[in-house]
């Protein structure tokens, strides 16, 4: 105990910058779970969280969901938009970061890589907007180009057979360029050594890259994947949210989409907690797996 309490106080400044950060998560992060037990109370918002009644049975609110006739087709839904997410959208960000890093002339580097990394800054909004602007079928550019070439338009938005293709390649769009960013962080870490190594060994850039860049940010592309398989469940409330319509819901109407409806427009708050925790413990169990499959392949990521 003595040995620590040396220890802290020899890097105390380093400690005391971890304050703000450790207030935010035991402010925002940890004191409200305590709200968890809704989940498995009758929540009624004039009695509050203690006085509300418990649920009879306690699983009353899970049960409720499981049995909806919509559950199968949420948690479908759900599960194969995050997956499209993750399987498309790990990629390019990665060959962005590669084809970034290769580049010799600074000012079409920097150009690319501000032009790739606005759309993070740009809010659903604004991007649903865009969107519409392009894919409307009445007076959208794609469909008025593709009128005008002897075609017919195509209604993009409310097509089940287009809608989750959109989800995607927007998602990828607006994330490709920050996501490019960390690796592209992780890839000026590697020991600049082993490049010049390599070229006196006389090994061409694609050899470099394939045997000293991406073993280099290994760690970190599993990382992230294991940090996303946390998300999993959550495909993106706000983008489909915006994005989505009745004609669509077959194929867009997700956990999130559905607990906002039924759960908090109809102040069913018990049903939506319950939704949540139920999404956060297979989250939990994902990141948990992921986690341990890393470390069984030589990947110690935590």
């Amino acid at each position: 105990m003595e040995y620590r309490l040396k220890i802290i106080w020899k890097f105390k400044m380093l400690y005391l910058f971890l304050i703000p950060g450790i207030i935010y998560y035991v402010m925002l992060r940890y004191f409200p779970m305590y709200g968890v037990v809704i989940a498995f109370k009758d929540f009624n918002i004039l009695d509050g969280i203690v006085g509300s009644r418990w649920a009879n049975p306690w699983y009353k609110h899970f049960l409720y969901f499981y049995e909806s006739p919509y559950f199968t087709q949420l948690l479908s839904n759900t599960l194969l938009i995050s997956v499209y997410k993750l399987i498309f959208g790990t990629i390019p960000p990665i060959i962005l970061a590669l084809l970034l890093n290769e580049c010799r002339i600074r000012w079409f580097k920097s150009l690319v890589q501000t032009l790739t990394y606005m759309p993070y800054f740009l809010s659903w909004v604004i991007i649903s907007g865009i969107l519409i602007a392009l894919l409307s079928q009445n007076s959208g550019i794609v469909n008025y180009f593709m009128k005008e070439t002897g075609g017919h338009s195509i209604s993009f938005l409310t097509s089940t057979e287009y809608f989750r293709s959109i989800l995607i390649l927007s998602d990828i769009w607006q994330s490709v360029g920050y996501n490019a960013i960390i690796y592209l962080a992780a890839i000026t870490g590697i020991d600049s050594t082993l490049y010049e190594a390599a070229r006196v060994d006389g090994a061409s850039r694609t050899r470099m890259i394939w045997h000293i860049t991406l073993p280099g940010i290994r760690n970190v592309i599993v990382l992230l994947t294991i940090l996303k398989l946390g998300h999993i469940m959550d495909a993106g409330f706000e983008q489909i949210y915006i994005l989505y319509n009745i004609q669509v819901y077959p194929v867009a109407d997700i956990l999130d989409t559905w607990v906002f409806r039924v759960g908090l427009q109809q102040m069913n708050f018990s049903l939506a907690s319950a939704v949540g925790l139920f999404k956060s413990l297979i989250g939990l169990v994902l990141v948990v797996l992921a986690n341990r499959i890393a470390k069984r392949w030589g990947e110690n990521v935590w």
